[in-house]
């Protein structure tokens, strides 16, 4: 029996079209991200805490507290951030699991964070105990309301899944400390790094506390009037160039732009505001069409982290941050609940596949930051202990910038929570994951499913009815945007050819009702849109929601990923994974060439410089998210295709 009542919900709306259905009630049992849900209890989220100690940025908080003013504080001015994520994550994974010894620890950090807050409520270890005077001369880019709105965001984490406490108390006091200060007679600024908006929204909805939706609308209705300090790429970088109803298509920094729509659609379905949804939903679908990559990452500069130009997709010099990612899934989230439609459900699966998945490795003690989909070289290894500065490394044990691992532990303990919702219709299955669903109503129970899948290694989903309602409601199921060619639904021993988007099945259920569906996993070839001129003449591999790639460790000796090309009218086969990667993994045979090119090239131009592609070459392809686990290698998603004769 669990300590408390749970309600894992990392965004709870007052209305939409759908609802959510608590974290607690969608158990995850093995599977794909079952595994890796345990995995992040067991392996990530203690490797996190170890590296969050040993970097100094917990004892920052109890420096704070002695009133050092920690000039030699280690780590930048947004740490305090990744304290708060990780209690958001510990928080969220307490309730998933029940486990005494993480309660025991957030009561700790809690009485550490505690401890460092001021009197009248300011709470940062970077600007804090240094006098009023100190506070808020940075907001360009000193990121305090960036750390404020995380702490509010596990506070919210706490009241929803504990009630108050200790933490939910310093973080109330923080929130109205700021609503003081920024408030209609206070200061008419900005932080540099949206997310206190977000953490109010949410804080709003946990406390019922008018006083905090109103400073989230002061704070979103001032940005986009080029107020903050002027930047390299722009004032677009902190989504400060134009007012939110203005924008055409997300741009500038990457995690910027997606936590601040995040707020802004949390902000327009509480105030029943569909103009403001409109504008976000316009943004959104511009971005996924011409500024994403076939991972579902975002951000194509690593210049202020941020998205570029339209079509503007290099494979080799992707940023698509992790944090990125886990930002995009937060605000399809909530476009999804709005609307219901299930094309947000579609991008939450590829950045889940491609993108979370691929940011640990096989033991889960190393990380990426960055995401490129070529490889040219081997890459940069980083030693054990060692924490690189630079983010386009191969996966590190921690970078001195460690956003994304505290993101991805806050993420994992709440993944059951996107896998279905309900409406006054029924059940909407969007996710599947192996385990069980149970469905409330607005007058009670709706039903207790279980799923059974090995989905993605194959495409069949089985739903079974444990429990149901006496009345007639809706099951729906998500038929994904890349199942438009003979995904299947059948029960009763009928069955029906059904098209992306939702497949929809009304009738009185009963218990022992099975509802079977079969979505077309093979592997497929992707070709670009010609307009993203950077993978022109390319073609990459996809099976199911998998985007698969090429690893030079499994081409002959010496030959790299930039000497090979493929045939993409070739036949593709499912093959045993390679050694060295997880039991039963499934590869990908395709066929290609050697592509040679002259020992020495004095000038790399001219009117005929066609390479010589010789030999047949069987490739093998492996999931893009189980890419350098086997040592440094190159490595590409997007391939050449040989020339026809």
């Amino acid at each position: 029996m669990k300590a408390y009542d749970l309600r894992i919900l990392p965004a709870a709306p007052s209305r939409g079209a759908l609802s959510p259905i608590p974290g607690e009630d969608v158990v995850l049992r093995g599977g794909f991200w079952g595994d890796r849900q345990e995995l992040n209890s067991t392996r990530f989220l203690p490797h996190c805490y170890a590296w969050i100690k040993r970097m100094g940025w917990v004892d920052a908080f109890r420096e704070a507290a002695e009133g050092k003013p920690t000039v030699d504080r280690k780590g930048k001015s947004f740490t305090d951030a990744d304290v708060y994520k990780y209690v958001e994550g510990l928080i969220w994974e307490a309730a998933r699991t029940g486990d005494p010894d993480l309660e025991a620890q957030l009561l700790e950090l809690e009485t550490v964070i505690a401890a460092a807050q001021e009197p009248d409520g300011y709470l940062n270890t970077y600007f804090g105990h240094k006098g009023v005077d100190a506070r808020y001369k940075d907001l360009s880019h000193g990121h305090e309301l960036y750390c404020a709105g995380h702490l509010f965001q596990a506070a919210v984490a706490r009241l929803r899944t504990h009630g108050e406490d200790l933490l939910t108390t310093t973080a109330r006091r923080l929130a109205d400390r700021v609503c003081e200060d920024f408030g209609p007679d206070g200061r008419q600024q900005i932080c540099g790094h949206p997310e206190i908006e977000v953490g109010l929204m949410e804080l709003y909805r946990a406390t019922g506390e008018p006083r905090y939706l109103k400073q989230a609308r002061l704070f979103i209705n001032r940005r986009g009037h080029r107020t903050l300090e002027a930047h390299a790429i722009g004032f677009e970088y902190y989504q400060d160039d134009v007012p939110v109803r203005e924008g055409g298509i997300f741009r500038g920094h990457v995690v910027r732009a997606l936590y601040y729509a995040a707020s802004v659609v949390d902000l327009a379905v509480e105030t029943d505001d569909t103009n403001l949804l409109e504008s976000i939903i316009r943004q959104w679908d511009a971005t996924v069409a011409r500024r994403t990559y076939l991972t579902g990452g975002m951000g194509s500069r690593h210049l202020g982290e941020s998205f570029g130009n339209d079509w503007e997709l290099p494979p080799d010099r992707a940023y698509t941050e992790t944090c990125g990612a886990v930002a995009a899934i937060h605000l399809a989230w909530r476009l999804l609940l709005a609307t219901g439609e299930s094309r947000f459900a579609d991008v939450i699966e590829r950045l889940l596949y491609n993108m979370v998945a691929t940011f640990w490795n096989v033991e889960a003690d190393r990380f990426f930051y960055v995401n490129p989909l070529h490889q040219r070289q081997s890459g940069i290894a980083v030693a054990d202990g060692e924490v690189p500065f630079r983010k386009d490394t191969l996966r590190a044990p921690w970078f001195w910038v460690s956003c994304c691992p505290t993101n991805v532990v806050r993420l994992m303990p709440t993944l059951s929570a996107y896998a279905a919702t309900s409406s006054e219709e029924g059940v909407q299955v969007h996710q599947y994951f192996e385990g069980t669903i149970a469905a409330m109503g607005d007058t009670g129970p709706i039903a207790r499913l279980a799923v059974r899948t090995r989905y993605p290694d194959d495409g069949e989903v089985e739903v079974e009815v444990l429990e149901s309602s006496r009345s007639a409601w809706t099951l729906s199921l998500r038929i994904p945007d890349w199942a438009s060619d003979g995904a299947r639904v059948s029960i009763d021993g009928g069955q029906s050819l059904v098209a992306p988007g939702m497949a929809r099945i009304r009738r009185i259920w009963k218990s022992g009702d099975v509802v079977r569906l079969s979505l077309p996993v093979v592997p497929r070839v992707v070709l670009p849109d010609p307009r993203v001129d950077s993978v022109r003449a390319t073609a990459a591999i996809q099976r199911g929601p998998v985007v698969y790639c090429l690893e030079d460790v499994d081409l002959p000796d010496g030959l790299t990923v930039n000497e090979v090309a493929i045939d993409p009218a070739a036949r593709l086969t499912d093959v045993e994974g390679p050694a060295g990667l997880d039991d039963g993994l499934v590869a990908v045979r395709a066929s290609g060439r050697r592509v040679e090119l002259p020992a020495s090239v004095p000038w790399p131009y001219g009117s005929d410089r066609r390479s010589e592609v010789r030999g047949r070459l069987d490739l093998t392809l492996i999931p893009y998210h189980r890419w350098s686990n086997r040592g440094p290698s190159t490595m590409r998603v997007w391939i050449p295709v040989v020339r026809a004769e």
